[in-house]
């Protein structure tokens, strides 16, 4: 019987390790034997799951990510090349502070960018966008754009990936959808 997944020979799964069927998961990644995969899931090449992470179905994983310890992505969450995620708001080297790890929530359908620096103990909202090399240091909101160092917010993002103006009664459409959202309270919702 055949596997519901696909693993590239250098892969390393440990045992343990929970797939979902129709998952990829390429050259030279490492998942540690309590990480957590949904269905249709992509790692690309160099990728490390950590103990006990959850990713949800369908998310993409690009090259040379880590996900350590803590870290919980919903469905449908984009992970950029080179992205990377922290654990300890404080490390050492001399102190063990493997009991301080701090979890990190990625909501659905959010993306983070390339060479994006995500600290511990923060939320990621839905449909978020992380822009390549920001570093995010706080929650961010549902549909918020976030670019620079350290990350601000500089608008706001549809599901479909396109910035969302807003008119003065608070009301924006996807360009590409037509999906209407509202802005209230500095909060976005589909409506």
């Amino acid at each position: 019987m055949s596997q519901p997944y696909f693993a590239h020979e250098s892969a390393v799964i440990d045992q343990g390790a929970s797939i979902g069927d129709g998952t990829y998961i390429w050259h030279f990644s490492h998942l540690m034997g309590t990480a957590v995969l949904g269905k249709s899931c992509k790692l690309g090449q160099n990728v490390f799951v950590g103990s006990n992470v959850v990713l949800g179905n369908n998310v993409k994983v690009q090259n040379n990510v880590s996900i350590y310890e803590g870290v919980t992505c919903e469905d449908d969450v984009f992970l950029g090349p080179s992205m990377v995620f922290t654990n300890v708001i404080n490390p050492r080297s001399q102190v063990n502070r493997s009991t301080s790890y701090l979890s990190t929530l990625v909501k659905k359908g959010a993306s983070i960018g390339a060479n994006a620096t995500i600290l511990c103990g923060i939320t990621i909202g839905r449909y978020a966008f992380i822009g390549a090399g920001a570093v995010v240091t706080k929650d961010v909101k549902d549909y918020a754009i976030i670019t620079g160092v350290p990350g601000i917010q500089t608008g706001w993002m549809s599901e479909h990936g396109e910035s969302l103006v807003f008119n003065t009664e608070g009301i924006a459409s996807c360009q590409a959808t037509g999906d209407k959202y509202s802005l209230f309270n500095n909060q976005v919702t589909r409506i």
